[in-house]
């Protein structure tokens, strides 16, 4: 069975479409919902080194706390932005998902696709109704 590990925010319909996609490869993932339970720091440098993003690309930018707390700020230094993470957990990103071939954050939800081992056993749209997997389990082209 796949381990995979999903950073999830129940309320961002982004997370629920990656946690379905996940599911319907008939995995049941490990869920941290990262708001009841952070990362502590040592997890989410070893997160963003997996990823291979500048810190910035792991922040919401779009929240309203990342603008109040005056974040934007190109003299902060990544470890003001971690600390700024962990106070906050609102500003993580997400959903960061972790699987054997690789940690991802995944936004848009079907960049999942590329790290899950295993593939999809039904057709998939998003709440939105966009399909992104056929009725043959297959990726939609463009996606």
């Amino acid at each position: 069975m796949a381990d995979i590990t999903i950073y999830h925010n129940p309320k961002c319909g982004t997370s629920r479409n990656v946690l379905a996609l996940i599911r319907n490869t008939g995995v049941e993932p490990v869920v941290i919902e990262y708001l009841q339970t952070p990362p502590t720091r040592a997890k989410l440098l070893e997160l963003i080194a997996q990823m291979a993003v500048p810190v910035r690309e792991v922040m919401r930018r779009k929240e309203t706390l990342y603008e109040a707390l005056a974040l934007a700020n190109p003299g902060l230094d990544d470890n003001a932005l971690v600390d700024a993470m962990l106070a906050h957990p609102i500003l993580i990103n997400r959903p960061i998902v972790v699987t054997t071939l690789g940690t991802r954050l995944c936004r848009p939800s079907e960049a999942v696709l590329d790290i899950l081992p295993l593939p999809q056993r039904a057709a998939f749209r998003k709440e939105d109704g966009e399909v992104l997997v056929n009725e043959q389990g297959e990726r939609v082209a463009g996606r």
